[in-house]
């Protein structure tokens, strides 16, 4: 509006000049210069304000929701849901899927949803889906355990998808000795051993001179660095770590497959891959088959002729989004400094592939 004003004004001012009186030219009389100029818009700030508080108020409502719902779900742990068979029924078969790396967070979920079965009177046996390459040697005892607990009174039955291999395996071990086995056609499995990983750049480093001199207060603190070889007694105190977990594996396996012992066990445990065929004639699996036969023979030994089977989930709530407790992206420092830790895998890598014909 203070533009405006200006513009009437410099215009009057022109239009003023342009008519003096005390001109005697006959040009002298102008004709006046007229400007149109549209007022400006009316202002928007109510606009904006308005649509602040608006927004506010979505964001608080979606927040007060997510609250008051926490009262009548339990936010503690998995949501079941519906998977497939009679969906009116009340016997249920719960489908616990174990995907991917086994590592936190997707392990507690798993103890959850365990833990969840577990408590419900109304499920009366589990499907263990496996589709994995293993991962750590604590995460994949702490399954493997937690599954011996269950099945005491819940019923097991294992069905081996893409990859069971490592602790993949080792997880599927916990079904139990009376459990039967199932490896799609296209299976891989076995991968029986421990790893941890580790990368050797000394001479690259020598060739950039880059030196790693760190400040430790004991011979072994730094004993996984990639800027040096490992010292004997270094090799000795891993080998001693590795040999723990690699026996215990061993032991899970002899102790849950009823044609095996830990010296058929050992024999096999040379961290090579088995074809599902091969996993079969080797003792590791029971049948060839699918996820659909594995429940259904579940179902069959259950004795059930209606089931409801349901799985669980673990979604993120809007308290997580709210308060930014899920990343979108991973710390690139943290996972700097996570790389460096030393993790001891019950993990699949870059095995050989073993066909028994």
């Amino acid at each position: 509006m203070d533009d405006y004003r200006k513009l009437s004004h410099k215009v009057a001012l022109m239009n003023s000049s342009t008519t003096s009186p005390d001109s005697d030219s006959p040009h002298s009389q102008v004709q006046p210069i007229i400007i149109q100029v549209p007022p400006p818009p009316p202002r928007r700030w109510w606009s904006r304000i308005v649509g602040t508080f608006l927004i506010m108020s979505i964001m608080f409502n979606f927040a007060m929701f997510s609250m008051v719902s926490s009262q009548f779900v339990d936010t503690s742990g998995p949501s079941e849901e519906y998977h497939s068979g009679d969906s009116t029924a009340v016997d249920k078969i719960a489908v616990l899927e174990i995907s991917g790396t086994i590592m936190s967070p997707f392990t507690e979920r798993i103890l959850k949803a365990l833990e969840k079965a577990e408590k419900d009177e109304h499920v009366k046996g589990i499907a263990v889906i496996i589709d994995s390459p293993g991962g750590l040697v604590a995460d994949s005892h702490q399954i493997y355990h937690k599954m011996t607990q269950v099945r005491k009174t819940k019923p097991m039955v294992v069905s081996m998808k893409r990859l069971a291999a490592s602790g993949g395996l080792y997880v599927a071990m916990g079904a139990g000795p009376e459990a039967k086995i199932f490896a799609e056609p296209t299976t891989w499995t076995g991968s029986i051993g421990v790893i941890i990983p580790r990368y050797d750049v000394s001479e690259l480093a020598q060739r950039w001179g880059v030196t790693a001199d760190p400040l430790k207060t004991g011979e072994f603190k730094d004993s996984l660095s990639p800027f040096r070889k490992l010292t004997e007694n270094e090799e000795a105190v891993w080998k001693e770590i590795i040999d723990d977990a690699f026996v215990r594996f061993v032991k899970v396996i002899a102790d849950n497959r009823s044609s095996l012992d830990e010296a058929g066990v050992r024999k096999l445990a040379t961290g090579r891959i088995f074809t599902a065929d091969g996993a079969m004639k080797a003792g590791l699996v029971d049948v060839i088959g699918y996820e659909e036969e594995a429940i259904q023979a579940l179902q069959d030994q259950l004795g059930l002729t209606s089931v409801k089977r349901v799985k669980y989930t673990s979604p993120p709530t809007l308290i997580d989004i709210f308060t930014g407790s899920i990343k979108a992206k991973p710390d690139p420092w943290q996972t700097l400094v996570e790389a460096t830790i030393p993790r001891a895998l019950y993990l699949c890598s870059w095995g050989l592939v073993v066909r028994n014909e």
